[in-house]
């Protein structure tokens, strides 16, 4: 009460700044809402963000330096943001998809995150790395989610109108190659089949288990392609005779799979309702470590922090010191983009930079369909 004459002084000048202010935030467009009422992600290590944090096992990333660019370690297998990350922000998400395992009640009818370090299509596959959910896990994960969604809008047909109109982004393949079929220490799958037959396999399942999620209401699907595993620093350190020459063993095989998810897109096209479409990032990758410095990248066949040879080892070690000029680095350790390179992924999923990165469309045409 000591300064009420100081405040009725100052009034006049208050109201003004007060209808000021008011005026020029009624005037501000106000923030859109995201593109689509809902996004959901399925894959591995590329895209977790901290479903495996809890889980014992060696596939995890909670620990600095991963999160050094972000607001600290998450679970996220880079130092800021990850592909799915960069695709929810440009779909026009406020928030970014949080983890499954954090996530329930209302706060699904935005999307969830599935994905898990170390998951493949095959169940067997990264088993010696411990816990993680395989694809068929993430499904069963995804389904527990829409009886949730169903509860929440009152009925299936409320739930499954919904669900058409939601973003689902796959990611599957990477560690039955890098985890399974090129590691025979631990698999027989390389002496059981051929690069061909194995690609025959991996896409039989695959197909099972992405009609488990058209069942469960997805419609506007993007299949992400296996990117150019044998280029990754572990690869490298690993079987390249100089570190710098991509592992044609690898990349060939993976070529195979890829070839074959595209013909699996033109036939789930023929369901009912479906839109899937393919993102290349194989194709999107390969054009990254050809033309790194037109992105401002410098250096594409080592890690920003690990151990060894390329850095190509293993992953980041709790507390290590990572490279200062992240920006200027495709990986982040021996197996994951840094942000700079998950940034150019993502966009070019999104909106495609050429013609080969997205069959029949991209991820920013899928929205409208």
């Amino acid at each position: 009460m000591a300064h009420a004459g100081e405040l009725t002084g100052k009034a006049p000048m208050a109201v003004a700044v007060a209808v000021a202010v008011l005026l020029l935030v009624l005037e501000l467009p106000a923030k859109a809402d995201p593109q689509v009422p809902c996004y959901f992600i399925f894959g591995d290590s590329l895209v977790d963000n901290g479903n495996n944090n809890d889980m014992g096992s060696l596939a995890v990333a909670n620990y600095p330096p991963y999160g050094i660019d972000f607001d600290g370690p998450s679970g996220r297998f880079t130092n800021g943001l990850t592909t799915v990350d960069v695709i929810a922000r440009l779909l026009g998400f406020n928030d970014l998809i949080p983890p499954y395992a954090t996530t329930r009640g209302r706060a699904l009818l935005s999307g969830a995150n599935f994905a898990s370090a170390a998951a493949g299509i095959r169940e067997e596959t990264g088993r010696q790395l411990g816990g993680r959910i395989p694809f068929g896990g993430q499904l069963q994960n995804y389904q527990s989610a829409v009886q949730e969604m169903v509860s929440i809008l009152g009925d299936e047909d409320s739930a499954a109108n919904y669900l058409s109109k939601c973003i689902f982004s796959v990611g599957m393949g990477s560690n039955d190659y890098l985890n399974n079929y090129f590691m025979p220490a631990f698999y027989n799958t390389g002496q059981q089949y051929t690069p061909e037959q194995f690609a025959d396999q991996l896409i039989q399942q695959y197909s099972q288990q992405l009609r488990t999620l058209y069942n469960y209401g997805a419609r506007k699907v993007a299949l992400i392609g296996v990117g150019q595993v044998g280029c990754s620093p572990n690869e490298l350190a690993q079987h390249s005779p100089n570190g710098v020459t991509c592992v044609e063993e690898i990349n060939s095989a993976i070529k195979i799979f890829n070839g074959k998810l595209i013909n699996l897109v033109d036939q789930f096209n023929t369901m009912d309702g479906a839109h899937f479409i393919y993102i290349n990032g194989y194709g999107i990758f390969e054009d990254i470590i050809k033309n790194a410095g037109s992105y401002g990248l410098t250096v594409t066949n080592r890690g920003c922090c690990g151990v060894g040879r390329n850095n190509g080892q293993i992953t980041c070690l709790p507390y290590q010191s990572p490279c200062s000029n992240r920006k200027e680095y495709l990986f982040f350790d021996a197996f994951h983009p840094t942000e700079a390179g998950n940034v150019i992924v993502g966009r070019r999923s999104y909106k495609a930079g050429s013609p080969s990165d997205a069959y029949p469309m991209d991820i920013s045409h899928l929205v409208r369909v």
